[in-house]
């Protein structure tokens, strides 16, 4: 019986990378340089809303009347407002704000708009048109003024701010994972899924949901963008955040009258609300080509 021989030296041959899908999205996302870029603003603003408190020169609510309207310098490097506070610091809590209501707000019309749009989707019928009607009722109305209304009811403030961005985003969610669940409802698997006996619930968290996560994640990180912007916007109408938080809308409205004399106290929270919202532009439109099959060459 002849003998095998194995030799020590040779090379043993590299384990291939399994792929997947969510690896070849990571590696098709790492491609897009926009995205990355997004990607890169979106981590440097959380970093700065992360350790604000760290980095910040002042307490945001001090007030230094004698150096009211001050430009910037190596003190003050952003300047100072009409209460001598340091806008620096109030612009790196400001961060901290923005993002809070964009994120919180944006998960609460994902979770309710995904839930109604499931049971309309899935179940169809008399659930289909209630749940639908409710978002035609929503949807017209203009998102600003309805958010405006409800945080006119609910009196001003930062959370119920909060709590009218979500309501008026709810519609944009629940209609695109209607459409969703349609289309996958009527799939092989799921039928099969139904044919031994698979209970509803358990369809739609093992199936049916899963496979709809794609249109929600991108939906939803273009949504946060869409949520800062209409928090601004209430803070700016005095309806949002109150005196002293240092939300970047309610500094704008703020310094609308020290335009010429100081404008450093508008340009500055402007900008920072424009790079927040831009990088979540490109971050959702970088992740819209990736997860789309139908943005694939």
């Amino acid at each position: 019986m002849a003998e095998i021989t194995v030799n020590p030296n040779a090379a043993v041959p590299a384990m291939e990378e399994v792929p997947g899908p969510w690896r070849d999205a990571w590696r098709a996302f790492r491609k897009n340089k926009t995205a990355v870029i997004g990607l890169s603003i979106i981590i440097l603003f959380i970093i700065i809303a992360l350790i604000a408190p760290l980095i910040a020169p002042f307490d945001y609510k001090e007030q230094q009347l004698m150096d009211r309207l001050k430009a910037p310098s190596s003190t003050h490097w952003f300047g100072t407002d009409d209460l001598g506070r340091d806008l620096f610091t109030r612009v790196l809590y400001g961060a901290r704000i923005s993002l809070w209501v964009g994120f919180f707000s944006v998960i609460g019309s994902v979770v309710a708009g995904t839930a109604l749009g499931i049971l309309a989707g899935y179940f169809g019928k008399w659930a289909d048109m209630l749940i639908s009607r409710l978002f035609d009722i929503l949807l017209a109305f203009p998102s600003i003024l309805l958010a405006i209304a409800i945080v006119a009811i609910l009196g001003p403030s930062l959370q119920n701010a909060l709590y009218s961005i979500a309501i008026v985003n709810i519609p944009t969610y629940g209609r695109l994972v209607r459409a969703k669940v349609f289309s996958l409802k009527n799939e092989e698997y799921i039928t099969s899924a139904k044919a031994i006996g698979m209970k509803n619930m358990r369809i739609l968290f093992s199936h049916i949901l899963p496979n709809s996560l794609t249109p929600i994640i991108v939906q939803g990180t273009l949504g946060i963008a869409t949520a800062i912007i209409e928090a601004a916007a209430l803070g700016f109408l005095g309806l949002g955040a109150q005196p002293p938080e240092p939300e970047w809308g309610k500094m704008l409205s703020d310094s609308r009258q020290f335009i010429q004399k100081a404008p450093w106290t508008v340009v500055f929270p402007g900008v920072s609300i424009m790079l927040t919202v831009l990088g979540f532009n490109l971050l959702g439109d970088g992740l819209r080509d990736v997860l789309d099959p139908r943005m694939k060459n």
